[in-house]
């Protein structure tokens, strides 16, 4: 597992992101945070490498994106952030803004699996791209 230092400006904008939070990601902070969801503790715009990462739990090396629209047209951006996480040993989970606004029980009750099974994710964005059907999302 390779290691690299956090860049001082990563860590700059991790903190500015904590205070310009989505409301979705509000949404989904006040389901994660004081270790109310299954007694994993999360955190909340974590710098890991040169990346920031929306949630992560230390404890089971997971890290959950939130990804919005824009994320449509960045995923070879997103391809290589999630190997970056995997490069620090961390799993990557991620959902569209959408099920987490309207579907966040569901949401909750596919990361605390993932919390407790540590079972291999569905693909991440960028990954199966061309496969009909294939949303590289995690669906309901």
């Amino acid at each position: 597992m390779k290691r690299t230092g956090t860049p001082a400006g990563v860590k700059k904008r991790a903190k500015e992101l904590r205070q310009e939070m989505t409301p979705v990601e509000k949404a989904l902070w006040e389901k994660l945070r004081d270790r109310r969801l299954g007694g994993y503790k999360f955190r909340r715009q974590k710098a890991i490498g040169p990346f920031i990462g929306d949630f992560y739990c230390a404890e089971c090396r997971l890290v959950v994106e939130i990804d919005g629209d824009i994320h449509d047209l960045k995923a070879e951006q997103d391809k290589a952030r999630t190997e970056q996480f995997a490069d620090h040993g961390y799993r990557v989970i991620r959902f569209r803004n959408e099920q987490v606004a309207q579907h966040i029980e569901s949401v909750l009750t596919a990361i605390l699996a993932n919390c407790q099974n540590r079972a291999p994710l569905l693909p991440v964005l960028g990954e199966g791209a061309g496969d009909e059907g294939d949303s590289s999302i995690n669906e309901f």
